[in-house]
């Protein structure tokens, strides 16, 4: 081989770190229970959960991404377990906290949006920013649960355990305005109006064929009686001939007093039949 053949190039290994950060892990899919946007982020799936809380892969309407973490709403009602949330987020980098919710919210679960996170282009920049955000929400999560803290001295006794760690639901959450039908695609919007304007023609058939079977009804046949308050009932006749010389078919029926009777006693008076329900 002469001096002046090129040597094939050789691309130098890539390190194990530096592939590994390239693989962002996928996220779940998002729960009935789940809040589908909290702030002005709208959530994307699930990136994980522990007892404190859960991380959720977001991005607002510009298409900023970040990792949400969001509290379960056992450790939202306890006021230690909100204090260490909030102690950890104040210990997060400054331009790593993109937004959160006030502390004195205390009906709400509070969350942290940490970024900021690029559009996904492939690159290892794209998916160390997203790991390094999942990693910062694991810690926030992390100091509420006290799962990282040193153990001082022996294991003795029954492992410490929060009171409220079988309250896994995500936290309670308030949307206002209301977040659709923003966050629906185009396609979704036209499949809304369709199914809203199919609904409105089904009802107006619907009232159609109840006019169409309905319109030539006749009335309710006899016609009702109409008590008055001398004591006289008032009955319509409506005759197919009227009787020649009448005037109104009204007329008015007087009742006939119905002769009243004790209450039988068992003993059958002197000349009266007996029956069988009057010796009970």
């Amino acid at each position: 081989m002469t001096a002046t053949e090129s040597q094939p190039e050789v691309q130098p290994a890539e390190a194990p770190e530096e592939a590994a950060a390239r693989l962002i892990p996928e996220a779940l899919p998002l729960q009935p229970e789940d809040p589908p946007r909290v702030g002005e982020f709208w959530l994307r799936g699930r990136l994980g959960a522990n007892a404190a809380g859960y991380l959720y892969a977001a991005s607002d309407e510009t298409g900023r991404g970040a990792v949400v973490a969001m509290m379960t709403e056992g450790s939202a009602d306890d006021a230690a377990a909100r204090d260490r949330f909030v102690y950890a987020v104040d210990d997060l980098p400054e331009d790593a906290v993109l937004a959160h919710n006030g502390s004195d919210d205390d009906d709400l679960a509070l969350w942290v949006a940490i970024g900021p996170i690029r559009e996904d282009d492939g690159s290892s920049a794209a998916s160390d920013e997203r790991l390094l955000a999942e990693r910062r929400g694991e810690d926030v999560l992390s100091a509420v649960l006290m799962d990282r803290i040193p153990q001082l001295g022996k294991l003795r006794g029954p492992d410490f355990r929060h009171y409220w760690e079988n309250r896994r639901r995500p936290g309670l959450f308030r949307i206002w305005p209301l977040p659709w039908p923003d966050a629906l695609r185009p396609a979704s919007r036209w499949a809304l109006a369709l199914a809203l304007l199919t609904m409105a023609l089904i009802m107006v058939l619907a009232v159609f064929l109840a006019w169409l079977l309905f319109r030539h009804a006749q009335p309710l046949e006899p016609q009702p009686v109409i008590p008055t308050p001398t004591g006289t009932v008032t009955v319509t006749i409506t005759p197919t001939t009227p009787p020649p010389g009448s005037g109104s078919p009204t007329q008015s029926v007087s009742p006939t007093p119905v002769p009243t009777t004790g209450i039988p006693t068992g003993t059958p008076s002197p000349g009266s039949p007996s029956t069988p329900g009057d010796k009970f």
